[in-house]
């Protein structure tokens, strides 16, 4: 078994083949990241693997700082960017649970400026980013739903070319250090949509306007809101919008440069809160915090007699929302064609298609500077790659510890 702290795990332990795993094949995962580390492609990272709720596999390897020669510790900090989306998506439903919203609701319900928007024609001159943006008034409101799966028409600045993506703010760290919730509300409402309400699929701010959805139906900010419904009952102390005490020593880096452009590159410590808690990107987290919310999906929205959501909701969310809507995720990662969305996690379709192994109902999420993470109901799997790999390597390593997991498995 590889080594494992149980101190930072807060997971039961068990050897691999009590759950059906082979230790020597989980072995391969060291010295393949090892190479990548040896060839100046990766960093360092925290690998964390779990079957039937009990872990079998927490290793760091390579370097907390390549540049000063630190070695990467089980500990370490990294932020997660995207991996927000699926806690924020836990909130949203846990306050559902209660009735306090509905799938089905207007977004305008909750968040009044969003209640009618404009719609950008597809003309020439938009789709080529050179000319004005013509509007036409939106077909419905966007709702709840469309704001948990992407289908609102929002879109993020950086991510296309057109004259809406030029209008839309950058990104959802951008936003978090410019606004507060109600003027993040009217810089949105003040920006044509690229799609119609309900049906493209494009990633953009959508999960921070479920995050603005959430605060106002639970009567909270967001991070208060996952801070009392997941993080305290699951026990992740160290995940959250800013680093924890004495967490800036374990805060992984990246490479100084990328290895593929050779251009400058940085992942940036959360040393203060920000201005508005978003649910798209922000947290902070460990291998092992990240693993036990993981975990608690995987077993189906309970961990440790902590029950966060039922098993019937945590099915829901797992579940592919994309029928009839052009696009899915694959736009984000060409290895996840053939996968469904559904709240706020990307889903499996088929055993076969795509560059990822997993059974169908497999569902999960990654973040832009390197981390990943999915469950796998059928196989009873529960896996979180931390690392702060950020540019397109990031899209290796998703694949290979896939790969490296599912191999690992003897029945």
């Amino acid at each position: 078994m590889s080594v494992i702290q149980a101190e930072i795990s807060a997971l039961p332990t068990a050897r691999p083949e009590a759950v059906g795993m082979s230790s020597a094949r989980l072995a391969r995962i060291r010295p393949a990241l090892e190479r990548e580390v040896a060839e100046g492609r990766f960093p360092g990272g925290v690998v964390a693997v779990a079957r039937d709720g009990r872990l079998v596999h927490l290793e760091a390897v390579g370097f907390l700082d390549a540049a000063a020669g630190v070695p990467m510790r089980p500990d370490a900090l990294f932020a997660i960017a995207s991996m927000t989306k699926p806690v924020c998506g836990v909130a949203a439903l846990s306050l559902l649970e209660e009735g306090r919203l509905l799938l089905s609701d207007p977004v305008g319900a909750y968040v009044p400026p969003l209640m009618t928007m404009q719609v950008a024609k597809p003309t020439p001159a938009m789709l080529s980013g050179t000319g004005p943006i013509e509007t036409e008034a939106q077909r419905r409101p966007m709702t709840v739903q469309d704001a948990a799966r992407h289908t609102t028409g929002f879109v993020y600045g950086g991510f296309g070319a057109t004259a809406v993506h030029a209008a839309h703010p950058g990104s959802s760290l951008t936003v978090s250090k410019e606004y507060d919730a109600a003027g993040l509300a009217a810089a949105l409402a003040a920006t044509p949509l690229r799609h119609h309400p309900g049906e493209a699929w494009e990633y953009g701010f959508s999960t921070d306007v479920l995050g603005l959805v959430a605060g106002a139906a639970g009567g909270a900010s967001l991070g208060t809101l996952m801070r009392e419904r997941i993080f305290e009952p699951l026990g992740m102390a160290e995940t959250g919008y800013v680093l924890p005490d004495g967490g800036a020593a374990r805060f992984a880096k990246a490479l100084p440069t990328c290895p593929l452009t050779g251009k400058p590159q940085s992942v940036e410590a959360p040393l203060v809160a920000p201005k508005l808690e978003v649910g798209g990107a922000g947290l902070v987290s460990t291998a092992a915090d990240y693993l036990r919310f993981a975990e608690m999906l995987r077993a189906g929205g309970s961990l440790g007699g902590a029950r966060v959501l039922s098993p019937a909701t945590v099915r829901w969310m797992g579940s592919d929302h994309l029928q009839g809507i052009t696009g899915g995720p694959d736009r984000m990662d060409p290895g996840l064609t053939g996968y469904g969305f559904g709240l706020t996690v990307s889903v499996r379709r088929n055993a076969g298609g795509s560059a990822f192994m997993g059974a169908p109902g497999a569902f999960g999420w990654s973040g832009v500077f390197g981390t990943f993470f999915w469950v796998d109901p059928a196989e009873r799997l529960a896996v979180v790659l931390m690392s702060h790999a950020p540019g397109e390597m990031r899209l290796r390593y998703r694949r290979l510890i896939n790969m490296l997991t599912y191999q690992a498995l003897e029945a």
